[in-house]
């Protein structure tokens, strides 16, 4: 027998839904079809497709481009929080509770518009626990503090070091024992400070 429940949907996995959109649009980027929506998550009717995508549209997930295409929205792309922190110590009580959301975007990145992200090369700042490969996110300015990490262009050629000061003047410093502290030779310009930073283990 066809169940109401078949022919709209079942909200209570609304979430379970979204995932899965949410997987498709990293593969693809892009939102499926209705038809192709319905075959991945075994909708039976074009009606319960249309059932999901409405609800999904008044929670803000998505929404409808003027040429009728599905597209996600900023909340599309938040990401639970857990409301308990991991100790990188003894071992805690487990909590599966999550208390809000958040985008990567949104929490790395406060001023887009002046915001670029710059691939790390080399092992000078490993001990500051930013390795080769890492992507760097930094903040365009050219005004620095000592102790800052910044992107600096001195003697013509970009590095990433701490920004530093003696009675010699500014420095850029290495955290890794075996690089020595670079001091301009022709110029030092500061071109961003780094703000956060994007490792990825597999």
């Amino acid at each position: 027998m066809f169940s109401i429940v078949q022919a709209m949907g079942n909200p209570n996995r609304d979430q379970e839904y979204l995932g899965k959109l949410q997987d498709y649009y990293a593969d693809y980027r892009s939102i499926p079809s209705y038809a192709v929506i319905g075959d991945m998550l075994g909708m039976a009717s074009k009606s319960a497709v249309s059932a999901l995508v409405k609800r999904l549209t008044l929670a803000g997930y998505v929404e409808m481009t003027p040429d009728k295409r599905l597209a996600p929205t900023k909340r599309f792309f938040e990401r639970e929080l857990a409301d308990f922190p991991i100790p990188a110590g003894m071992p805690a009580a487990a909590n599966d509770a999550m208390s809000e959301s958040l985008t990567i975007d949104e929490y790395l990145i406060p001023k887009p518009s002046n915001t670029i992200m710059v691939r790390v090369k080399g092992d000078s700042m490993i001990e500051a626990g930013i390795h080769d490969g890492d992507i760097a996110i930094v903040e365009k300015r050219h005004a620095a503090s000592v102790g800052d990490i910044v992107v600096a262009i001195v003697d013509n050629e970009y590095t990433l070091k701490e920004l530093g000061r003696d009675k010699q003047g500014y420095m850029l410093l290495p955290h890794n024992v075996a690089y020595a502290p670079i001091r301009p030779q022709e110029g030092l310009e500061i071109f961003g400070i780094m703000v956060g930073l994007v490792r990825k283990y597999r």
